[in-house]
């Protein structure tokens, strides 16, 4: 452990972390940040709504402190269509959002000396004079317009990017990328960038006799609910173990299921860990957090992206070429046509490049550490 304290009265660094709310994705690739933080004597402080506050609750307890957070509640439409339009239209709201988190940051910062913000995806979580990462994996925005739409969208990221003292994408640097080009735009930012490597959670799988298929569900509302009733409908014919996690947190009731089916609300990331481990056979959403995760643990996907989300429809296509999943679109999901590909898909695996991450945080720390050092009178 490495113990850093930032001033002559041994307080800890303190910390503030704060994930977008798009999906759970980004709530659950904090995690090993947020260990690898109390790892080196960091305080840590979570922004974060109800539902983020209960998955960080699982896995540090009393460990960090939590701060209510307002999250952006995007939702989606019930076709491609639909949910194109519903982001279109939701576009002033993010921005709302965004001056409200400037403001809910003021005053923090009137109660807590921060040291360093994480902020993973929330454009609003910067000072003058305070560090502050901004984590993406979307140096391109896809806006599923044409690369007119594109530019502009990749320019106005990049001036949101810009406030803040250092950009980390969890990804690697070089080609063949897992986030093509989301993440190695062809107009490269005009800001340094820190590749970290992959961000999961996940410890590598022992070998197992996996046969079970889990079915992993995830993102904003309605379309996580219409996949989950897709599925559901197809299995009644399917003999073998299935698991679904429907990536509830708050959830209590569950859904009628047959009897080869076992159901979760929600998996802590020890319980998820084991049930990834131990399946022949994985159908999830392509959100880049699941993809860091599965492809971590090297299992066989079949993945869907959400209709009308660009980045997830960008996200299965690169996949698919690259042979690292096989990819379906959820309009034309059939579960035995679907697990006929998957026994003919030809899977590529490759070393993922471990703990990169790690070392950002050390540096980052240590390189505040040494600002204040200079700064002191």
């Amino acid at each position: 452990m490495v113990s850093l304290n930032f001033n002559s009265s041994t307080r800890k660094p303190l910390v503030l972390v704060s994930p977008l709310d798009w999906g759970l994705g980004h709530t659950t690739r904090c995690i090993p940040l947020i260990h690898s933080l109390l790892d080196n004597n960091c305080a840590i402080i979570i922004g974060c709504n109800s539902i983020q506050r209960a998955i960080f609750f699982q896995e540090f307890g009393d460990q960090v402190s939590y701060l209510p957070l307002e999250g952006y509640d995007i939702q989606y439409g019930k076709s491609r269509r639909g949910t194109f339009l519903k982001l279109i239209l939701q576009s002033f709201k993010i921005l709302i959002r965004i001056k409200q988190e400037k403001r809910w940051l003021n005053t923090v910062l009137a109660t807590h000396p921060l040291d360093l913000v994480i902020s993973d995806n929330r454009f609003g979580l910067y000072a003058d004079g305070l560090p502050a990462v901004f984590i993406t994996h979307q140096l391109q925005i896809k806006t599923g317009l044409g690369a007119w739409a594109d530019g502009i969208a990749r320019r106005w990221n990049y001036r949101r990017i810009r406030c803040f003292s250092s950009c980390w994408v969890p990804d690697q640097p070089e080609s063949p990328s897992l986030a093509g080009e989301l993440s190695h735009p062809v107009e490269p930012p005009p800001f340094p960038v820190r590749y970290i490597g992959g961000l999961t959670r996940f410890k590598p799988c022992l070998p197992t006799l996996d046969s079970n298929l889990l079915i992993i569900l995830s993102g904003p509302e309605p379309q996580r609910s219409l996949l989950e009733q897709t599925l559901l409908s197809q299995l009644e014919n399917y003999k073998g173990r299935v698991v679904l996690v429907r990536g509830l947190p708050l959830a209590a009731a569950l859904p009628a299921v047959p009897l080869h089916c076992t159901v979760y609300n929600h998996a802590p990331a020890a319980l998820l860990q084991k049930l990834i481990c131990e399946a022949g056979l994985i159908i999830s959403r392509c959100g880049y957090t699941t993809v860091m995760d599965l492809l971590a643990l090297q299992k066989r996907t079949i993945l869907v992206p959400t209709p009308g989300q660009a980045e997830q429809e960008y996200l299965a296509s690169h996949l698919l070429q690259q042979r690292w999943a096989l990819t379906i679109l959820q309009e034309n999901f059939v579960l035995p046509e679907a697990l006929r590909q998957a026994a003919d898909f030809a899977y590529q695996f490759s070393p993922w490049p471990p703990h990169g991450f790690k070392n950002a945080v050390k540096s980052t720390l240590e390189e505040i550490l040494q600002h204040k050092k200079r700064d002191a009178p």
